[in-house]
């Protein structure tokens, strides 16, 4: 019944590349897979991570923990905004490259409550304490919106944009940036493109108002609902 919990823990050790954590009682593990790349921690540490997986083993109970997964994101955001837990503010949709980048949209109930505003919290407080826990990891938070090209634009923050063209028939779309935002839009190895593709659910080829064309390299599977 604590599958899905955000937990705080202490390093153990290191077994095979699994990270070994001390929770109250039990003994839990993080598989590589389920680490953020880059980071590591000494016995004695403190480790905020979630409570992904409870498996009965032969004679004892495993708990499998993660700090990659898109729900440690939601978590930490429930943590420190009140309005997330208290579902005033929703997380619509979210994709993230652990570790590097995490792309979240979100929407309020109340009208009188600015989504954006409230997650970025008074002078950036809120998403500092959430961005120092995952090791500088960058978040973008735009406001959701059911218009797809709106969407589009907005999820390939902190890129302008000038136009987008949708195709919802074959789930594609073409933006015009810039020419000097052309390599912002698209991000390092593609990354914020694909980021904004996994969001929104349109494969997203980019152009510049230029003289050239350059199409991203932005796979998009179907939008990774939170």
């Amino acid at each position: 019944k604590r599958q899905g919990e955000l937990v705080t823990g202490t390093a153990a050790r290191y077994e095979g590349g699994a990270l070994m954590v001390q929770i109250e009682r039990v003994e839990g593990f993080m598989p590589r897979s389920e680490q953020i790349p880059g980071e590591q921690f000494q016995p004695g540490d403190r480790v905020r991570c979630l409570i992904l997986d409870v498996r009965d083993a032969t004679s004892q109970v495993k708990v499998v923990l993660s700090r990659a997964h898109p729900d440690f994101i939601r978590k930490l955001f429930e943590a420190e905004v009140p309005e997330v837990a208290e579902r005033v503010i929703e997380i619509k949709a979210m994709s993230r490259e652990p570790g590097f980048r995490t792309k979240l949209a979100v929407s309020s109930v109340d009208s009188k409550v600015d989504p954006v505003g409230a997650c970025v919290g008074v002078r950036g407080s809120r998403i500092r304490n959430i961005v120092d826990e995952l090791g500088g990891e960058k978040i973008d938070i735009i406001a959701h919106t059911d218009d797809a090209a709106e969407a589009i634009g907005r999820a390939l923050s902190p890129a302008p944009v000038v136009s987008v063209t949708v195709d919802e028939a074959s789930k594609s779309a073409t933006v015009v940036v810039p020419e000097r935002a052309l390599s912002l839009a698209i991000g390092a190895g593609g990354q914020n493109a694909r980021l904004a593709a996994r969001l929104t659910g349109f494969r997203i080829d980019i152009a510049s108002d230029g003289t050239g064309a350059a199409e991203a390299p932005a796979d998009a599977p179907a939008g990774e609902e939170a």
